[in-house]
């Protein structure tokens, strides 16, 4: 197809933007900001607030989520049966797309790169690059990532310079506060920090995803609408003949999930070790397991390809 390659070169993410607040159109690598619109976190001056804060730190925390949804072996079963492995149920998805144009969107960090204390280092193995890239010649392919500047960054840095551990991200489109690396009882003077630069600044939100704080601009924009405007961009928005395919591990992740399964159209596998919520169809548990599935999809392909191969 002439629509075949809108990928990112070498396997390397670049960033859509909104095209509502561009005058041009987005370059020819696509990929996607990595939004984290889970909750809008008010910025107020009260101790509550903060709280509540601190609250949804808590909660976003892998550590506190593995500790609080780890599961037994039964209560694993019936979320794997909802879920079932994408490896195991691979014939499956591959007859789902007969007479299909198979399209990949995949997330980063925690699916194509393992999460990492610092995310600086959050890079793709070998293995797993030169994969992606086998992906990227056989189906039109994006990978969703988001890695402005402005005084923003420059406020950050200096109110969280004294909380060890701390790590201001300057994206493209928002700016990331980490706290991975961060001692529990500081995250409240971490929250409190933040939230005293965004006073300044009523345009700008925070929202928050694995252990980051992010701020943006105030522009409804999630990795759904993110899927659905790639799909329009690429021709496919109202094609019967095309399955797009989503994996991710966030809980940014579930909004492309949703659009898909409302859709009714396209599969969403979600990268996770233990059984949470998702709108996703199928799973897989690590980073190995998508490099394992996107290997075995290229080579169904290719034998498609050969003749006298079915």
């Amino acid at each position: 197809m002439t629509k075949q390659n809108v990928l990112i070169p070498d396997a390397i993410p670049v960033a859509v933007r909104d095209p509502k607040i561009l005058p041009y159109p987005p370059p020819r690598g696509i990929s996607i900001p990595r939004p984290k619109l889970l909750k809008h976190i008010e910025i107020g001056n009260t101790g509550p607030r903060i709280n509540a804060w601190v609250d949804s730190m808590k909660a976003s925390s892998p550590t506190h989520v593995k500790a609080s949804s780890l599961s037994s072996l039964d209560d694993q079963t019936p979320w794997m049966d909802k879920h079932p492995s994408a490896l195991r149920m691979f014939e499956q998805i591959t007859s789902a797309s007969k007479g299909k144009q198979i399209v990949m969107f995949l997330d980063y960090d925690g699916t194509l790169s393992p999460i990492v204390e610092d995310p600086d280092r959050a890079f793709m193995s070998d293995a797993m690059r030169t994969v992606v890239r086998k992906v990227a010649r056989y189906f039109p392919t994006a990978i969703v990532s988001g890695r402005c500047r402005d005084k923003v960054y420059e406020a950050l840095i200096e109110k969280t310079k004294s909380i060890p551990g701390a790590k201001v991200e300057n994206n493209k489109f928002c700016l990331s506060v980490h706290y991975r690396c961060v001692d529990e009882k500081k995250w409240s003077g971490l929250a409190e920090q933040v939230r005293s630069v965004l006073k300044a600044y009523p345009k700008l939100r925070l929202t928050q995803g694995r252990k980051v704080l992010e701020i943006r601009p105030t522009i409804k924009w999630d990795k759904g609408k993110a899927l659905e405007f790639l799909l329009e961009s690429l021709g496919f928005a109202d094609c019967n003949d095309v399955l797009p395919v989503y994996i991710g591990d966030d809980r940014t992740d579930e909004d492309a999930f949703k659009v898909l399964r409302e859709r009714g159209q396209g599969l969403g596998i979600l990268v996770s070790k233990i059984p949470k919520d998702t709108n996703a169809s199928y799973s897989l548990q690590e980073p190995s397991e998508v490099r394992d599935f996107l290997h075995r999809l290229v080579e169904w392909k290719r034998s498609l390809d050969i003749p006298g191969c079915k």
